[in-house]
């Protein structure tokens, strides 16, 4: 890091070199992470630019940044999916991988934190820290993803970067201290940083970085900021002697601070804060400079567990060039002139341009990603910058390559050696929640709708694709409403798709009331044979979760005995229609007591006829047939200040609250009970409550009566 001292002039020529593919020791994989607006975007542009990458950096409101080059990112101003910008810096291969930072798109975070070995938590000085940003955090801490935090928008209106910092300590927690610290030039705008070990000022007013020794003044304002970094160093340090030759007295080496600030951000023992202008380009060397020799290379990052296709440990992997292949696919994207690309981070040893590869893939078929086991060839291999693919010649362990034409790989496939296949452990994506019923506008779509949305469920793992069958609807579960809107654009868009979105109907279920009798009489004259069937049925509803029971009490042959298969079936067909609003009837014992046949009339269909009729007869005298809807078990975790705001919104969706339990950090789980109908929003509207904080998982759990007057409402609906 610069507080060894000296500059670093000439980065640009470095950086607009051809990037040759790197091994594990030269490449840091880095996410971006933080809220939406914070900067993530405009800082990856001021880092490709401060190296020569690029010629200038974009801006978002004018829609040509490097990464997002996407038509809906430019008419949203903001960033979808996850985009990977390389550049060099110091003869190592910095891999930026900015991440979303809207919640709708946690799959694509969630992609960049696997491919990545250290995450930058982007927060701006006017804005703060949110609390899906808090989140996220905690969960690195979890895995112990080495951190720093880069506190952007120095020159804003509400911008104060010591505020900033103080609230960085007191949401992240320990370890967290300002490298540097924000110098202002003579128009009062953010011209420099001073480094508080190295004690020296980087000053950027000029248009070029110069280092100059810090005067007294600034080493009287830098003091307190300067001791508690070096005390926070020195607690991380592994020599024990250290804090007590500091405490008595001792001044020591910045060498030693450096090295030991290096070990404990290597390690995600300690977060440095630095502070980063992306439009003047203050701070983005010390960026680079902490990047590339304070967060690990990959090497010194824990690979996920190996197991073969069939779930048998494999030995632990290490990156290593030479070692066995180990792949995996972090992103998939659909070109309409190039075809599918795939995004492969490479764990252990070398991926090289037409060779076959093993493409393993499991544990996401409820999400409608079958397992799979296949051999293919790869494409070439390209080092992607935004939508641009830079041709390579291979990709060692460690490093991200751009992939072409694989046409078996989805979002989350293992790639491995052909003559040794392997499965890499699945990362965790969060639930599709949010459903959206879908229909192609015109009926010549619908061929092309089925290809669209099977590419679309091979790219995004966070989408599920369902085809009710009780409802004969299309479901897509999406994360929210952005994630839904950027879905119908893309089948709109990319694939040329026109749908439309329809009310999402839930699966409701049909009972009777009470017990009562029911006559199906199917008796028809026509020229020949005629139709003739009579059945007399009593029926007794059952408790929940009973299921359906036939019982035959027919005597004296008044229904042949090759007949009561078919009553039975025609009673079966006439549940499956429903006798009330189209539902499913459950929980029911039909008894067929008594019937006439006719020698030459009867038939098969005519009793199962008879049958229906005989089901639809008895709920019209008297079974007083009833909707039951889905109940489902609700778990909420959220921050503890917004729990009394879900509970009361909770019973508002006619929810049963069974208790709370606090889990720790501030948080608290809500359980409940709540009808599936009053679920259709939830995603989007506890994000609302609980700003941000909440999540929660839902689960079938029975069927129960509809009150009366929701039943008339749906029952009045249909029947328009």
């Amino acid at each position: 890091m610069s507080d060894k001292g000296g500059g670093h002039g000439g980065q640009a020529a470095a950086g607009s070199a051809h990037l040759s593919p790197a091994r594990g020791a030269a490449i840091r994989n880095v996410v971006l992470v933080g809220h939406t607006g914070a900067g993530k975007t405009t800082l990856v542009e001021a880092l490709l630019t401060s190296v020569g990458a690029i010629g200038r950096s974009g801006r978002v409101e004018d829609g040509n940044t490097v990464c997002d080059f996407e038509e809906i990112e430019h008419r949203l101003g903001r960033s979808v999916g996850l985009a990977a910008a390389p550049l060099l810096f110091d003869g190592i291969k910095v891999n930026l991988l900015d991440a979303p930072g809207y919640a709708d798109f946690a799959g694509d975070l969630r992609a960049g934190l696997r491919a990545a070995d250290a995450a930058l938590f982007v927060v701006s000085a006017a804005d703060g820290v949110d609390g899906s940003t808090q989140l996220l955090w905690e969960e690195c801490a979890a895995v112990g993803l080495p951190r720093a935090v880069v506190v952007t928008k120095l020159d804003a209106a509400r911008a104060d970067f010591d505020e900033m910092v103080l609230i960085c300590q007191r949401v992240f927690g320990d370890g967290v201290a300002p490298l540097y610290l924000p110098l202002l030039d003579d128009e009062e705008q953010v011209g420099g940083v001073i480094g508080l070990l190295s004690e020296q000022i980087f000053d950027y007013s000029s248009g070029e970085r110069h280092a100059v020794e810090a005067d007294p003044e600034h080493l009287e304002l830098i003091e307190p900021s300067r001791n508690a970094l070096i005390e926070g160093i020195i607690a991380e340090s592994e020599d024990e002697t250290l804090m007590d030759r500091y405490l008595g007295g001792e001044e020591i080496d910045v060498k030693v601070l450096v090295d030991d600030l290096e070990t404990a951000v290597s390690r995600g023992h300690f977060y440095p804060v630095l502070p980063v202008s992306a439009v003047t380009g203050v701070g983005t060397t010390e960026l680079l400079e902490l990047i590339t020799q304070g967060f690990p290379a990959p090497g010194e990052h824990l690979i996920p567990a190996v197991t073969t296709p069939d779930g048998e440990p494999k030995a632990p992997l290490v990156c290593d060039p030479d070692g066995p292949l180990v792949a995996e696919v972090v992103k998939t994207t659909s070109d309409p002139y190039v075809g599918r690309i795939s995004l492969v981070r490479v764990f252990s040893g070398t991926l090289r341009p037409d060779t076959p590869v093993h493409v393993s893939g499991h544990g996401m078929a409820l999400r409608g990603h079958p397992d799979h086991d296949v051999d293919e060839k790869v494409g070439a291999l390209s080092s992607p910058l935004g939508k641009t693919q830079r041709p390579v010649e291979f990709a060692a362990a460690g490093d991200l390559v751009a992939v072409a034409k694989l046409g078996h790989a989805e979002t989350g496939d293992t790639l491995s050696a052909k003559d040794d296949p392997a499965l890499m452990e699945p990362w965790i994506m969060p639930d599709p929640l949010l459903p959206v019923a879908v229909a192609a506008r015109a009926k010549s779509d619908e061929d092309k709708l089925a290809q669209a949305l099977s590419r679309l469920v091979a790219e995004d793992p966070t989408l599920r694709l369902e085809i009710n069958p009780e409802t004969h609807q299309l479901v897509l579960w999406c994360l929210g409403e952005a994630h839904r809107d950027v879905l119908l654009d893309r089948l709109a868009t990319r694939y040329g798709v026109a749908v439309e979105t329809v009310a999402h109907r839930v699966s409701l279920r049909e009972t009777f009331g009470s017990s009562t009798k029911g006559r199906g009489r199917h008796v028809k004259q026509s020229g020949g044979h005629g139709q003739y069937a009579i059945c007399e049925i009593e029926v007794e509803p059952l408790p929940t979760g009973s299921g359906f029971e036939f019982v035959d009490k027919v005597v004296g042959g008044a229904v042949p005995r090759q007949f009561i298969p078919s009553v039975e079936k025609g009673v079966r067909t006439q549940m499956e229609r429903g006798v009330l609003a189209g539902y499913p009837v459950v929980d029911l014992r039909v008894t067929l007591v008594d019937g006439k046949a006719h020698s030459v009339d009867s038939s098969d269909m005519a009793f199962q006829t008879a049958g229906a009729l005989a089901l639809k007869d008895a709920a019209a005298q008297g079974g007083k047939p009833a909707l039951l809807e889905p109940v489902e078990s609700v778990e909420v975790t959220l921050a503890d200040e917004f729990v009394g705001a879900v509970l009361g919104d909770l019973s508002s969706r006619r929810g049963r609250v069974l208790g709370t339990e606090p889990v720790g950090g501030g948080r608290t789980v809500v359980r409940a009970e709540v009808p599936a109908t009053g679920l259709a929003r939830y995603p989007v509207e506890l994000r609302s409550l609980s700003h941000g904080t909440g999540q929660f998982t839902r689960e079938y759990l029975r069927h129960e009566a509809m009150p009366a007057n929701l039943a008339a409402k749906v029952i009045e609906e249909i029947g328009e």
